[in-house]
């Protein structure tokens, strides 16, 4: 019976005979770190993960840099750790190609949320779309502090172009959680739709994503 089994091994071996949808989310983080440190259990080293990242829909919000401040999380850890989580954000971006063609901002919301809204780092990210809103590709084209100086309407309309994408859809995080578009971002628009009349590439909305919800340059009536 499992309460005869040392807590360490607990996670591993419920897995084992119950499969590993029984398990929590603790023991799912306790089953890959394996072990914990000094006198504290691989559990109590997930519970601490999970307090960082407050819950599980956090962890890939997560940094190398958070993880190795984890009594126990190593470099090497840390690292694995980020693996898992990016195989899961890749793996709901696979997602992608089997959305319906793109009427309303909310069909992409779910998919953006996973691969920018939880970022700590804004990113600006450009779905490409075919001439019956079908999505085609995207692409984070840029990571950083998103200004007008650091964002290069050439490499949009390059990744456009070679695509043959007619319409694109602009995308770009805000880790602070307020949706609100600053003055930045209208201007930064209005540019990149100037630049696309004259690239023939239309520009169907803007969107701004957090983990939580979107807010869209065309659904607020922001040209």
């Amino acid at each position: 019976m499992l309460k005869n089994i040392p807590v360490m091994e607990q996670p591993r071996e419920k897995a084992l005979q119950y499969g590993l949808s029984s398990l929590s989310n603790r023991e799912l983080l306790a089953l890959q770190l394996r072990t914990g440190y000094r006198h504290h259990s691989a559990l109590e080293v997930a519970d601490e993960i999970l307090a960082r990242a407050d819950g599980i829909s956090g962890l890939p919000r997560l940094s190398r840099q958070e993880l190795i401040q984890i009594p126990g999380i190593s470099q090497i850890k840390a690292l694995e750790l980020l693996a898992i989580f990016e195989i899961v954000r890749r793996s709901s971006a696979a997602k992608l190609p089997t959305l319906p063609r793109v009427q309303h901002p909310s069909v992409l919301f779910d998919w953006l949320k996973q691969e920018i809204g939880t970022s700590l780092q804004e990113k600006f990210l450009v779905v490409f779309l075919a001439s019956d809103q079908r999505v085609l590709s995207y692409k984070i084209l840029f990571v950083g502090t998103i200004n007008a100086s650091m964002v290069f309407p050439r490499e949009i309309f390059k990744e456009a172009l070679l695509l043959n994408s007619p319409n694109i859809i602009l995308v770009h995080n805000h880790p602070s959680g307020n949706l609100s578009p600053s003055q930045e971002d209208i201007s930064l628009t209005k540019r990149i739709k100037e630049a696309g009349q004259l690239m023939g590439v239309k520009v169907l909305d803007h969107i701004i994503v957090t983990q939580s919800d979107y807010f869209s340059f065309v659904q607020e009536g922001i040209e």
